[in-house]
């Protein structure tokens, strides 16, 4: 009886919505943005990114809206969310499956032959990347937003669901995968396996961090994903496996939109991860921690010309690859590839080797700086806290090594 009723319920709003649907097509625009080989027509209208799919496509999807395995879709469209949404119940339509089937209607759709994926990214912010081999071309259509809800599978849980509710989160990547080959069910489950590692690889060459833990992110915690094969191709695929050339071609499209969307909606980049400062927000480190060491010490510089020569040393790329090198150590303690103990002497190694890394001939007081008591990173602040302080990241000094 419930479901009676949530059906007539959807099917009164999008009855009520057809005239003001009628008019918003006549205003909106459309700016198209891509045709594959094989005909899907892409492009941008207003806050949608819509897939338009031409007949004999075979499809699957995480949406809410028709999820799952489909041959019967006519489009796929992601969606940003607007900003005052906090909750599905603030959605119109007031739940996730009335609003999917809302924005299907406004965009032209039928809903019924729809699936729909969410973001709070902006579909300006969108990269399309195809790559061809031997008549198969692949194209990777990806937003992505990761700075609020990165996060790393296992991380302890945000929310458990209960009666079907929802509570909507910033961030999201969503990828979706035109395959312009013929490839059966199990062929098609597996790109998605595929494009799932491709989208975690370049997620991890950025080193983006967990929100939630300590950890490297693996994607965000609301990530959706969409793959489409075409039956009507002479071409029938049965791999797409990373062995495979059509595993290839996935995966490099994949990587490289989710690295460019990356860099269009999150700022993040191999340039902006080239900070000691980002790197350490991981562990919940930041500036004032290293002010705090300072204020323990012998101060010889003020405040202010105390941060400046800290952000100097935040950029510095060699200090940032001894900050990597350290966190690479306290990692693999983590994950148990290497004992504590053994750890924790490479790292202090790491940490008596700035000098000569840096080409710094002055003496520096190790054995009064480390403290084999206190953790890893506890040394590491007070180590460069000591350095800052001595002016060896100072612009007017002649130890600075800015890259």
């Amino acid at each position: 009886m419930a479901d009676i009723m949530e059906k007539m319920l959807t099917d009164h709003l999008l009855d009520e919505l057809q005239l003001k649907n009628n008019v918003y097509q006549q205003q909106v625009q459309v700016v198209h943005l891509f045709t594959t080989a094989a005909g899907e027509q892409i492009y941008r209208q207003d806050n949608s990114l819509v897939v338009k799919l031409p007949p004999g496509r075979s499809a699957v999807t995480t949406s809410w809206l028709n999820g799952g395995q489909r041959e019967d879709l006519e489009c796929i469209f992601n969606h940003t969310i607007p900003y005052y949404i906090h909750d599905e119940t603030d959605l119109e339509g007031g739940n996730l499956l009335i609003y999917l089937s809302i924005t299907a209607e406004r965009l032209g759709f039928d809903a019924s032959r729809c699936a729909g994926l969410l973001t709070a990214a902006s579909m300006e912010n969108v990269s399309i990347v195809s790559k061809s081999f031997r008549g198969v071309q692949v194209t990777a259509v990806v937003t992505a937003g990761i700075d609020i809800n990165g996060g790393r599978a296992g991380d302890p849980a945000s929310y458990y669901q209960e009666h079907g509710k929802v509570k909507m989160i910033n961030g999201t990547i969503n990828t979706i995968v035109l395959i312009d080959a013929n490839l059966p069910p199990y062929t098609l489950t597996g790109a998605l396996i595929t494009a799932t590692e491709a989208k975690t690889v370049a997620v991890h060459e950025l080193m983006a961090p967990s929100r939630y833990s300590h950890g490297i992110a693996t994607g965000s915690g609301t990530d959706m994903i969409a793959i489409v094969s075409n039956n009507t191709s002479n071409y029938e695929l049965t791999d797409a496996g990373k062995h495979s050339k059509l595993g290839e071609l996935i995966g490099k499209c994949v990587i490289e939109a989710t690295k460019e969307a990356l860099a269009k909606q999150s700022k993040l980049t191999p340039v902006s991860q080239r900070d000691f400062l980002v790197r350490l927000s991981r562990f919940g480190i930041k500036e004032e921690n290293f002010c705090d060491v300072a204020s323990t010490l012998e101060w010889k510089i003020c405040k202010e010309d105390f941060r400046k020569n800290l952000k100097n040393a935040a950029e510095n790329a060699v200090v940032v690859g001894v900050t990597s090198s350290i966190l690479h150590i306290i990692d693999e303690i983590s994950w148990g590839l290497l004992p504590e103990q053994e750890g924790r002497k490479a790292a202090f190694a790491s940490m008596r080797g700035l000098p000569y890394i840096l080409d710094i001939n002055e003496s520096v007081p190790f054995d009064d700086l480390l403290d084999e008591n206190e953790s890893i990173l506890d040394n590491w602040i007070r180590i460069i806290t000591w350095f800052v302080i001595n002016g060896f990241f100072a612009d007017t000094n002649n130890h600075v090594f800015q890259q």
